[in-house]
């Protein structure tokens, strides 16, 4: 990472409005990069880092999760672990990944030694996607020297765990049955054109491979997906017949765009598609440190290789739909401007409205042909009289299917349960919208969750 300091203070705005992005990034309550998807009991789990507010450096504290089970409404897990739960560790939350085996998931995290101010890798243990995890170790998983960040893990059909990770150079070891040791040396990965593609004008890069592998198969076929370049970077492909290589070049499938000089990958497949997860800059006050994961459908050729392809508005097909007569989560969104995510004691993870007219929204809403004609939901806000939550259909202005007169509660600690009589009854399937209002300027209102009654 040594290498951005001299792109810290050029790196540009990337700001793209719903309109052009409808559900790129899929994150709009927290910066989030560096996504590591993985998918178990039939639904799609994304690990990200968390880029503080307002920073103008890699300042990273902890790792976050988002879940889906129709690829446009993501739930926020909030955050499942951080730097501080690895007694060797001082800072530097990085890129991570997430793996299941046996029943128990396996956190493989970068962060700094406390012990010599180097990088490192360790590994936490939890029994569910969302933790919560511990650190079994007490020490890092692996340090060899600089650049040990970034690691990919992939469990083979044979049950195999191969981890590669690092920058400038590229590593890789067999993991032992246990998922916290390993076999082996250190492998050194051969830093050649064929594997890696040339870098012009750097001969202490000879490759385009820069960092943030992330390991894949297809059809028998092992893809290392990795950016690469001179900053901002692209990301590229490589493939092999085996997970230990060799490694053959395959070419650009994404170029450098996006506003974040940085990007990282992420592929995984789910319910027959696969799909391609990156980071980029397009959230509001987005930059190279304040970045927000995106995903978008990967596409192979009949020969195994990759087209390149640009970044897009992302999914825009639900593959599910919500049932708006079981408790859904109010951090459950598809789109959202103006909200913020905060998590606490008392309810978890919630959202906070930043000024009047925030909304969020989610998609698919399936009301069936009975439909409703009532809403719950708990709410809460500082701010005594005029506060209100609008329930729309179709968009932030579309049609009013009931209003919350939000009451007074004093803190985001204290909650009202709030349940009103629709305007009329709703059937079929809508898009809902969430829309806040009050006559303050800032932190109108928070949202817990919401249900619909028959």
């Amino acid at each position: 990472m040594n290498t951005f300091i001299k792109y810290a203070t050029s790196c540009t705005l990337f700001i793209m409005g719903t309109q052009v992005f409808a559900q790129n990034p899929i994150i709009q309550t927290n910066y989030t990069a560096d996504p590591a998807p993985m998918v178990y009991n039939d639904r799609l789990y994304v690990y990200t880092t968390h880029d503080e507010d307002e920073s103008t450096w890699f300042n990273m504290n902890n790792w976050r999760v988002y879940s889906t089970n129709d690829m446009v409404n993501w739930t926020d897990h909030g955050v499942i672990l951080t730097y501080r739960d690895f007694e060797w560790a001082k800072g530097d939350a990085w890129a991570a990944q997430c793996v299941e085996k046996n029943g128990k998931f396996y956190m493989y995290v970068p962060a700094i030694s406390r012990y010599n101010n180097k990088g490192a890798i360790g590994v936490a243990v939890g029994d569910s996607p969302l933790g919560p995890f511990y650190d079994p170790l007490g020490k890092p998983l692996v340090q060899s020297e600089w650049g040990d960040i970034d690691p990919t893990i992939f469990i083979d059909d044979d049950g195999k765990a191969h981890m590669y990770w690092g920058n400038p150079k590229l590593k890789y070891v067999s993991l032992n049955e246990d998922m916290i040791s390993y076999s082996g040396e250190i492998v050194e990965v051969p830093m050649t054109a064929e594997s890696f593609g040339k870098r012009e004008g750097n001969p202490e890069r000879p490759t385009k491979y820069e960092e943030g592998p992330w390991l894949y198969k297809r059809n028998n076929l092992y893809y290392l997906f990795w950016p690469g370049g001179a900053l901002p970077e692209f990301i590229g492909y490589s493939t092999s017949e085996k997970a230990e290589g060799p490694w053959k070049y395959g070419g650009i499938i994404m170029p450098a765009e996006g506003g974040a000089f940085t990007n990282h990958p992420g592929v995984i497949d789910f319910r027959g598609k696969t799909y391609f997860f990156y980071h980029n800059a397009a959230l509001p006050g987005g930059t190279g440190f304040t970045r927000s994961v995106a995903v978008q459908e990967l596409h192979f050729n009949e020969d195994g290789s990759i087209a390149p392809m640009k970044m897009e508005k992302g999914i825009t097909e639900a593959i599910a739909s919500i049932n708006p007569f079981e408790l859904t989560q109010a951090e459950t969104i598809s789109w959202s401007e103006n909200v913020k995510s905060f998590e606490n004691d008392k309810v978890g993870v919630f959202v906070k409205a930043r000024k009047s007219g925030a909304f969020t929204s989610v998609r698919n809403v399936d009301f069936g042909p009975d439909g409703a004609s009532s809403f719950f939901a708990r709410v809460g806000t500082t701010h005594n009289g005029g506060v209100t939550m609008e329930i729309r259909s179709g968009a932030a202005d579309g049609e009013l299917l009931g209003t919350i007169k939000v009451p007074l509660t004093g803190g985001d600690d204290r909650w009202s349960a709030v349940e009103i009589d629709l305007d009329n009854k709703v059937t079929g399937v809508h898009d809902l919208y969430f829309v806040f209002k009050g006559k303050a300027a800032s932190n109108i209102m928070y949202f817990d969750c919401w249900k619909f009654g028959r």
